[in-house]
């Protein structure tokens, strides 16, 4: 929309006044118990939304969509009664700032505070109700305290097994426990452990990172390295188990499932050239079809084991497996790759030698890093063993006629020795059995989830309170009373290719004292966003993450399911995010500091939004459309309502500019039953709008419907439906000769949350003395939704002629006259002589006349 031309309503007036006056006046507002205007009658209301990393592009329209849905049911909640807790605040660790600082040399935190600002007013600019008093972000230093000071915890702390809970580590301390042993338990731990490391940007990659930064040029390969760890995996039963009762999506409850991996089976000892090597299986009822064994490229035994005949081959090869991520590796979609080290295991079942070979889909990380390969029943050992021309023996047959090679399902055994002829249930607890008595393996439950890596050798990141012995070796944390630890002051951010990272240039920071010297890894960005949902409930507690209190009072009760009780974001989260703050949360559970063992009760994906080409809002594509232009053509108000109003909100939807248009003409439309253009060109009241009682029944209706259907949409989260609701209410308005205040301000009430600055102003311009947003929610009247009158057809000899309407309950006789008198009716009865009347009821009136 050009600028010369007239705006359909003054929104770019208005709009930016609304959102100044709820800014001073600080609208709002949550206060907390303890403060001065705190109701502890009221009920809570947590509502949340995936707080965002703030990138030097700022805000594109599909980021607003779960912002608005938020918005919306914070601002109906708050009217409803509640104390409602909506924050915002600012992911604001992460590896493009410090990647902006060592290409232009400014500091990260300068990069990254502009980057705030500017997110912060498109924010305000979409008239979002956030309590900005809450406002938080991972960098202030206040924030990197208490993610130190929980990093602190998990180190001081160690998983009970019987209890299956976190408990201090002093605990085992007063057992006489030796400190070799309890740094074996901690949940924060050193480990040497294979990484993706990228040389060039001089820091680990998360698995989720590699493809992105490769795509950028950037090199990444495997290497061991130390690393802190968090011991999540102790965690994984709790992680599967308390997710059930969430309300959470069926799906990403699976995808949660998925990743920890749950698998039952056994652990079984393979003799490999004098040393014993164990691989766990879900099917050891196929042990005997295990005609060769692979490990991973890196497993410590590859070098010992390989013959010299295959030394060149096999070291070659692992050199190539270093350069590739793990996703790479375990594409189920790839040619299959491997060589043969030339060394034989034994079958402990039959006493064969099977072959040992090399492979890039075993990994280190998942399992042993050592699998038997049962060709004959699984789909990746099949193909591998057919292009290697290796052994393939079926062991087990299938229920059906289904070919038994590559057959994965339960069947019979065979070729089996004792097991053959059992079913596979039997089977699989016969082998474990024998097995356990035989001293060759064990029954074993296994997760697919590993320890979650824990440090980055980057500049940009919380530094890990730690020190190291210079004399013993041994780590220790820094005294609480130290914290926060912050990066000390760099002009060189340039990774040296060290992986210790950049902050082995700081020697002065960390030389601690004689004794000890600083840790100089730092943490990842996920260390200050698995918390902030905590942190937003007390951010200005000098004492505490979060207070005991407080902390009571917005878990709604040691009951309640969780402390969030809506969370809505993006599906990108689905997995990692969750689970690192669902393991946070249950760790400070257990260790009594916080009430409840889950931190969201409610979760909400919202559906990306694409391009108007259909394909996702990227640069790369030039097809991301800036909030900032929307707003700046229709104004913050039609921006909102057209991003509720593409579609349910979960679902993929296209962006496109008409619909805004559409959404716009519609809110011009509510604000010309108000208001009409005088000669002057100025807006003034409309003579439609009168004080007086609504005495059209249809209309009163349709008001009452409207406040019903919206306000349970708003809570169904079915924001279309709400706005296709109010757009029939205004259509009603607009025929109207007369609209009736109250009855309008009825509607303003229930469009406010979704439009709040338009509906604001009209109210304010109409003489309403309380803003809609401090006042109560409306009812609907049910009295008003009862049809008192009916509409019927009226038909002569069977064709249709015209309609009455009459009292629902009115009498046949009744019906009959109005029917008669109906103009077009005596148009074609004059002159003839009426038959028969036939009443339908509740349809139709047939009138037979020759």
């Amino acid at each position: 929309m050009s600028d010369d031309r007239r705006k359909p309503y003054p929104f770019d007036e208005f709009e930016p006044a609304w959102q100044k006056r709820w800014d001073d006046e600080k609208t709002f507002r949550t206060p907390n118990p303890g403060d001065a205007d705190f109701d502890a009658s009221k009920p809570k209301f947590y509502v949340l939304d995936m707080f965002p990393y703030p990138s030097g592009s700022g805000l594109h329209v599909g980021h607003p969509e779960g912002y608005t849905a938020t918005d919306i049911i914070g601002r109906a909640k708050r009217r409803q009664g509640f104390n409602v807790l909506h924050p915002m605040g600012w992911d604001s660790f992460g590896l493009p700032a410090e990647q902006y600082a060592i290409k232009t040399g400014q500091h990260p935190r300068v990069t990254t505070e502009a980057n705030i600002t500017t997110f912060k007013r498109q924010l305000k600019s979409l008239g979002f109700g956030y309590d900005w008093d809450r406002e938080i972000a991972t960098t202030d230093p206040e924030y990197v305290r208490w993610t130190q000071w929980i990093f602190i915890q998990l180190y001081n702390s160690y998983f009970d097994e019987e209890a299956q809970k976190a408990k201090p580590v002093s605990e085992l301390e007063g057992k006489g426990w030796s400190r070799e042993q309890i740094d074996a338990v901690r949940l924060a731990f050193i480990h040497e452990a294979p990484v993706n490391w990228s040389p060039d940007l001089g820091t680990v990659l998360a698995n989720e990172e590699v493809e992105e930064w490769k795509a950028k040029g950037h090199t990444v390969e495997r290497r061991p390295l130390r690393q802190w760890m968090l011991r999540i995996t102790k965690y994984a039963q709790r992680l599967i188990d308390e997710l059930e009762p969430l309300d959470w999506p069926e799906g990403i409850k699976l995808l949660q499932r998925n990743w920890i991996g749950r698998s039952e089976g056994a652990e079984v000892h393979f003799d490999l050239e004098g040393h014993q090597v164990t691989v766990f299986t879900t099917r050891p009822d196929t042990l005997f079809g295990a005609t060769y064994m692979v490990l991973a490229p890196e497993h410590p035994l590859v070098a010992e084991i390989t013959t010299d005949a295959q030394k060149s081959a096999v070291e070659e090869y692992v050199a190539a497996c270093a350069s590739k991520s793990d996703l790479d590796r375990g594409d189920l979609n790839k040619d299959k790759t491997g060589v043969f080290t030339g060394a034989h295991a034994i079958n402990p079942v039959n006493g064969e030698k099977i072959p040992v070979w090399i492979a890039d889909y075993v990994m280190m990380g998942y399992g042993t890093g050592a699998i038997m390969a049962v060709p004959a029943h699984d789909e990746r050992d099949f193909e591998f063993a057919k292009k290697f021309e290796l052994p393939i023996l079926q062991v087990v047959q299938p229920k059906g006629d289904e070919d038994w090679q590559g057959y994965t399902d339960h069947g019979t055994a065979v070729n089996s020795g004792f097991l053959d002829g059992l079913p596979t249930a039997e089977a699989k607890a016969k082998i474990i059995e024998w097995l356990e008595s035989e001293g060759k393996g064990v029954r074993k439950i296994q997760y697919k989830l590993r320890d979650w890596l824990f440090s980055r050798q980057r500049y940009w990141g919380e530094p890990f309170p730690l020190l190291w012995d210079k004399t013993t070796g041994e780590h220790t944390t820094i005294p609480e009373s130290e914290l926060p630890l912050l990066q000390p002051e760099m002009e060189d951010f340039k990774p040296t290719g060290d992986p210790r990272g950049p902050l082995v240039k700081a020697t002065d920071w960390i030389n601690y004292s004689d004794q000890f010297e600083r840790e100089t890894n730092t943490m990842p960005q996920w260390a200050g966003s698995c918390w902030y949902y905590l942190r937003y409930c007390d951010p200005g507690n000098n004492e505490s993450f979060i207070g005991q209190e407080v902390e009571s009072y917005w878990s709604g009760g040691t009951d309640s399911k969780g402390i969030v009780d809506l969370y809505v974001g993006g599906t990108e989260h689905a997995v990692l995010h969750l689970l690192y703050a669902r393991f946070y949360h249950k760790v400070l559970n257990d260790l009594g500091h916080l009430s409840t063992n889950e931190p969201f009760k409610k979760l909400v994906n919202q559906g990306l939004i694409l391009g108007e080409d259909g394909r996702k809002m990227s640069k790369s594509f030039g097809n991301v459309v800036n909030p900032d232009d929307v707003v700046r053509d229709y104004g913050a108000d039609a921006l909102r309502l057209y991003e509720m109003f593409m579609g349910p909100l979960e679902q993929v939807k296209p962006w496109q500019m008409k619909g805004v248009e559409g959404i716009s003409r519609f809110l011009a439309r509510v604000w010309r039953v108000a208001f009409e253009l005088n000669q002057a060109g100025e807006w003034e009241r409309s003579s439609k709008i009168q004080d007086v009682p609504c005495d059209d029944k249809a209309l009163l209706k349709v008001v009452h419907e409207t406040i019903k259907k919206v306000t349970e949409d708003i809570e169904k989260m079915s924001f279309n439906t709400a706005i296709s609701q109010m757009m029939i209410c205004t259509n009603a308005f607009t025929a109207a000769d007369v609209v009736p205040l109250k009855e309008f301000t009825q509607l303003l009430h229930v469009l406010n949350p979704f439009a709040p600055h338009l509906s604001e102003e009209i109210h304010a311009r109409l003489g309403g003395a309380e803003p809609l947003s401090e006042s109560a929610w409306p009812a609907h009247d049910e009295s008003a939704l009862i049809e008192s009158e009916i509409e019927l057809v009226v038909q002569v000899n069977g064709k249709l002629r015209d309609k009455i309407t009459v009292a629902k309950d009115a009498p046949k006789e009744e019906i009959e006259a109005a029917a008669q008198a109906a103009p077009k009716v005596q148009e074609q009865t004059e002159g003839k002589t009426i038959r028969k009347i036939i009443v339908v009821p509740g349809r139709l009136v047939n009138i037979v006349a020759n």
